[in-house]
């Protein structure tokens, strides 16, 4: 699969935008567990414009994570290009995707991200903008519709083609559903079998095992899939999706462990100790590494509330053994 110049491979799986997780860090250990290519957190066009100094950091990157891909936000077509020539000029990444499927309140209330799939007009006057702005190829995420009645996915996908964008994600969920239910992928399967779409299509929802990508690009003939928040404590999912045989002999429980240390030590060290671990706790919480260990509800209480990466770690070791006999 090709996003204009870049060669992903066949049947890539990709790492997506997620606010407060595709951070530098956690981007370069998905990249070298596999994933084929990484989107950072998103960012927002009006800050960008008035060169906010965290937004501006959110665009740092390096080689070692290429291909990477910023994401931008907004709902001022004039803004989103000016912001999309700053990455550009600043980032230098190989692409630059475009917000059109963030159902959060503050970004969809407010007319951007999700919110953009009730005013489709601005939708694709913000993503010709972009696609005109830069030189580099230009993508989009979206989401089915803005909720079960307004499933505009097939025809919106045709339009969006149409102004430009390399390739389109696809989130299988309306945007009234948030992050709740089963991801739908009958309409992702139909815009990829649509004879007039030329373009990657990308599907994103509820891939969370080999099984899983197996089946999005089998049944639903999808160029590459996005995962999301299976990611979580398990950035190691590249590998058993893309590698299975090898993840399969490599990977131990005690190899999993090690690196869910290792992005401690990461987090720590581009933070600092305090705000490093708590950035982490999210993964330590979600990891499937505690998963099937009786009576463990006190101790990832602890290896939770830990404060000190020597106390945490503490922790981590006494439940290795636990791990290496219960973990599923």
């Amino acid at each position: 699969m090709k996003i204009g110049h870049i060669d992903l491979g066949t049947r890539p799986v990709l790492l997506a935008p997620m606010e407060d997780v595709t951070d530098i860090g956690f981007r370069l250990l998905c990249r070298r567990m596999g994933a084929a290519m990484v989107y950072s957190e998103f960012v927002a066009a009006d800050a960008l414009v008035r060169y906010v100094k965290p937004s501006l950091a959110k665009l740092h990157i390096t080689d070692a994570e290429r291909p990477v891909a910023i994401q931008i936000y907004g709902k001022d077509p004039a803004a989103m290009a000016e912001a999309a020539q700053i990455v550009y000029e600043q980032a230098h990444p190989d692409v630059i995707d475009i917000n059109f499927g963030c159902p959060v309140k503050r970004v969809a209330g407010k007319g951007a991200g999700a919110g953009l799939l009730q005013n489709v007009p601005l939708l694709l006057d913000i993503a010709r903008s972009v696609v005109e702005a830069v030189p580099i190829p230009v993508t989009a995420k979206t989401r089915l519709g803005w909720d079960k009645n307004n499933l505009i996915i097939t025809t919106l996908a045709e339009q969006l083609q149409d102004t430009g964008i390399a390739a389109l994600t696809i989130h299988g969920r309306t945007r009234s559903q948030m992050y709740t239910g089963q991801a739908d992928w009958t309409l992702i399967g139909a815009v990829k079998a649509n004879p007039r779409i030329t373009i990657p299509i990308i599907g994103n929802g509820d891939i969370a095992s080999a099984a899983d990508a197996e089946q999005a690009f089998s049944c639903y003939g999808v160029d590459a899939v996005m995962i999301g928040r299976a990611t979580y404590g398990r950035p190691w999912i590249f590998s058993e999706i893309s590698h299975p045989a090898v993840a399969a002999e490599t990977l131990t429980t005690d190899k999993k462990l090690d690196i869910l240390k290792q992005q401690v030590l990461e987090s720590v060290a581009r933070i600092d100790e305090t705000r490093g671990i708590l950035h982490i706790r999210r993964h330590l919480a979600a990891t499937p590494l505690f998963k099937g260990i009786p009576d463990f509800r006190q101790k990832r209480i602890a290896i939770l509330r830990a404060e000190t990466v020597e106390n945490l770690f503490t922790l981590l070791e006494e439940v290795r053994p636990l791990i290496r006999q219960y973990a599923v």
